[in-house]
């Protein structure tokens, strides 16, 4: 009697951990969604846009000058647009073929398995709230600008600074005396919180006319400043080395800074269910978004380091600061702070649109708290994770300062884009013939892998805290998962989801596992090359649905 042979505890392990969801059940996933399409391609690129003009073009285009590439902020934007459009190409593919929320999450669950696939939706966490809290801070920088410029209305430091500061120089924390707490900063973070919950057009509506805004801003602020510019101001174009910053290496550390800049594309990804015929138009949003972006980046680098010399840009509202020195601008600096109120705000609100469909993706799967993964009855928003999501940012806002956060931002979003572009190789052969509304040119040996060696040669080059805390954030995510993700997750433990999980779901993105049969529109773009026999070493329940060895068969080797 021959008996069932012992399976390494190592080996069932790695089986376990790298199991996939297959495109079958991701594409049910996403006809079954409850959430509302009513996202066109220009609102798309609406949210592509109001995610990426921001901070990056307000805020750390002055910081990145100052404190790392000098004039040569102009190349370090070149670059990170460069770095991102590789990306986005990846982003684009993937889109088309894993239309559903979760973004990089979804797209590692279907490549590379469920630890990777957590791994990037925490490392998301980390770009989206963090990167939120970030623009808030700049936003309420800009608000007091604002009101001092128009008002002559001056807020106390006490009420809208955060209590620390981060020196760049000595790599640590200083105390930003006579400051306690940033409240203009938590109120925008609520604000918009409640905005989202109410639900996802009326948030689109909103964004339209805030991205008309700031574009009109952008391109007056551009022609109107010229006259000003003095070529004086651009020598030393490199500046030297000094200490932590300038140089050659200066150049590349503003390349890291800046891709907090660019995160707005791989957002408007996490709208996939909510969008119409996804497989269109996200690729045009990413790809036209990202284009307009870069585009207007250069033109307001540019013109701001020649107006004014670019070691005092450092500062929370550089554009207003630089104006101060030339004359008749007054009416500019009031347009241009509202421009940047509108401008950030928009931001906020993609970066969390987006951060509360990543956890609703993860609790779908079991990864998250169930409640993170429901639908509000009558918005139909994930309303849960909006608001933990929202009270968070709020809470980094009010007392962690803005250099800080968008650092550990970009080394989140670095990491992503090379697990993508990495999935989108490993699917060309796993999923040949998988649907693809858009193919990154090329084959998946030429921008794939160079969008991810260049992401990580720039991720390796950051500042060490920076890639310590990433790695520390990570650790506490491995944590997480260990005691919840492991033990709840839907693909790994089948059984303790029940008919009771599925109504309090709604019937709406959890896999049937008895329901082996495809929608017609789902059989259309999703084809095998051959029909194959499902392994004997496989579960019924991979067979419905998930990629599982069944380590204890007999026929498992």
């Amino acid at each position: 009697m021959d008996s069932d042979p012992v399976v390494p505890w190592w080996k069932r392990l790695f089986f376990r951990l790298a199991a996939r969801k297959p495109m079958a059940a991701i594409l049910r996933e996403s006809e079954q969604s409850q959430m509302n399409r009513t996202l066109g391609c220009l609102q798309l690129i609406c949210i592509s846009i109001g995610a990426i003009i921001g901070a990056g073009i307000f805020v750390l285009t002055g910081v990145a000058a100052a404190e790392n590439a000098g004039p040569a902020v102009i190349v370090s934007f070149l670059i990170a647009g460069f770095v991102s459009g590789l990306s986005a190409l990846s982003y684009s593919e993937f889109s088309t073929m894993v239309p559903i929320s979760g973004s990089a999450f979804s797209y590692t669950y279907a490549s590379m398995g469920e630890l990777l696939a957590w791994i990037v939706g925490w490392d998301l966490t980390l770009e989206y709230v963090v990167g939120a809290a970030t623009v808030c801070v700049s936003w309420s920088s800009y608000v007091v600008t604002f009101f001092s410029d128009a008002f002559n209305v001056q807020f106390t430091k006490k009420t809208t600074q955060a209590p620390v500061l981060w020196n760049n120089d000595r790599l640590a924390f200083e105390v930003n005396h006579g400051s306690y707490i940033n409240i203009p900063a938590i109120f925008v973070a609520l604000m918009v919180t409640t905005l989202l919950i109410l639900g996802i057009k009326q948030s689109a509506i909103v964004n339209q006319v805030i991205v008309a805004v700031k574009i009109v801003v952008i391109l007056v602020f551009i022609f109107a400043s010229i006259q000003y510019v003095d070529r004086a101001n651009y020598s030393p174009f490199v500046p030297p080395r000094q200490n932590n910053s300038y140089g050659a290496k200066g150049v590349f550390q503003g390349v890291q800074r800046l891709l907090f800049s660019y995160i707005g594309f791989d957002a408007v990804s996490t709208a996939a269910q909510e969008a119409r015929n996804p497989g269109r138009n996200l690729p045009i949003a990413i790809c036209a978004s990202l284009c307009i972006c870069t585009v207007l980046y250069v033109g307001v680098s540019a013109v701001l380091c020649g107006i004014a010399p670019y070691s005092t840009l450092g500062v929370a509202s550089p554009i207003t600061f630089a104006l101060q020195a030339h004359p008749n601008t007054k009416w500019l600096r009031i347009l241009t702070d509202l421009g940047a109120i509108a401008g950030l705000t928009s931001v906020i609100l993609v970066l969390l649109l987006s951060q509360p469909r990543i956890f609703f993706a993860m609790a779908r799967d079991g990864l998250f708290p169930r409640s993170f993964g429901r639908l509000h009855r009558r918005f139909k928003t994930p309303w849960v994770p909006t608001l933990v999501s929202g009270i968070v940012t709020a809470v980094l806002a009010g007392v962690l300062p803005v250099d800080l956060l968008g650092d550990m931002t970009s080394v989140g979003t670095l990491l992503a884009f090379i697990l993508v572009n990495i999935g989108v190789i490993i699917m060309r052969f796993t999923h040949p013939h998988a649907y693809r509304g858009f193919r990154v040119p090329g084959g998946p040996f030429v921008i794939p892998v160079l969008g991810a060696a260049i992401s990580l040669v720039i991720l390796v080059l950051s500042n060490g805290p920076t890639i310590y805390r990433l790695f520390a954030w990570l650790g506490i995510g491995l944590i997480v998962y260990a005691f919840f993700g492991y033990r709840h997750s839907r693909l790994g433990n089948p059984q303790r989801w029940a008919e009771e999980d599925t109504e309090y779901f709604g019937g709406s993105g959890l896999i049937d596992d008895h329901d082996k049969e495809q929608s017609v529109s789902s059989a259309a773009h999703y084809q095998e090359p051959v029909p194959m026999p499902v392994p004997q070493h496989y579960t019924a329940y991979s067979a419905g649905g998930y990629d599982v060895p069944d380590t204890k068969s007999p026929h498992y080797h």
